[in-house]
């Protein structure tokens, strides 16, 4: 069942060395681009990335070695207003594509066709991981991967056979996530806490990579600070002004 399925995924890290023919990648492509768009817009496009070099200098940039050297196909999923600007070009017209919320529209459509990809390879036994590594080096990948202006890589994936088996991390309980008719605050005071406990146990527990740590403490170390501060600048270097 395709539910049994999507509670099933566990990121793969480390893959078999077998390669996915590019006939496969492409019906993975075809599949994900079955996603819902914002007003059809499809402001995305993927790299998907062959050549040995480029791999290793795209594991490099992205301090990823491992996930993206072992992998069987590695794909950077883009935000792309570049195509609109063309199409619109074709018909003798232009696009502002620089306010916040073109931003968003590109994040999402991208983020949306991206687990559709992801869906469609664990469903015929790939394991599959997100790179966020790819906003380690924004500038330095899009002049890898010849980037115009209008497109900005905001994740990779990696591919494969699984080489690995990972467990499946628990997640917030269902109550901690929807809210009924308005928000409620007061009830992360007895679901947090009881959440820090679920995790704190599976992560002394699990296979591989033990520690003793909660999601609290985890999460506030993760956001105590801003990350990748750059991005504002690079965004806007690519056409994305937030007007």
């Amino acid at each position: 069942m395709v539910i049994d399925l999507l509670t099933a995924h566990a990121s793969v890290r480390k893959y078999k060395d077998v390669t996915l023919t590019k006939e496969e990648v492409h019906e993975l492509i075809r599949v994900g681009q079955h996603a819902a768009s914002s007003h059809f817009v499809q402001a995305y496009s993927v790299i998907y990335v062959t050549d040995v070099e480029k791999r290793k200098k795209l594991a490099e940039l992205a301090k990823n070695p491992q996930q993206i050297l072992s992998a069987g196909a590695v794909l950077v999923f883009c935000a792309d207003y570049c195509r609109l600007k063309k199409a619109a070009s074709l018909v003798g017209k232009d696009i502002d594509f620089s306010s916040a919320e073109n931003v968003l529209v590109g994040s999402i459509d991208v983020s949306l066709f991206a687990q559709n990809v992801a869906i469609a390879a664990e469903s015929k036994g790939y394991g599959i991981c997100y790179i966020g590594g790819v906003r380690n080096a924004p500038v330095e990948i899009s002049e890898l991967l010849s980037l115009p202006e209008g497109v900005a890589p905001l994740f990779a994936m990696t591919i494969g056979v699984p080489d690995e088996a990972n467990e499946v991390k628990p997640r917030l309980p269902v109550e901690a996530i929807i809210h009924e008719n308005s928000y409620d605050v007061d009830k992360y005071n007895e679901l947090i806490p009881t959440y820090d406990e679920t995790m704190n146990d599976y992560y002394l527990s699990r296979g591989s990579n033990r520690k003793d740590a909660a999601w609290s403490d985890s999460m506030a170390d993760f956001l105590e600070a801003p990350k990748r501060t750059y991005m504002k600048d690079f965004l806007k270097k690519q056409g994305f002004e937030f007007n």
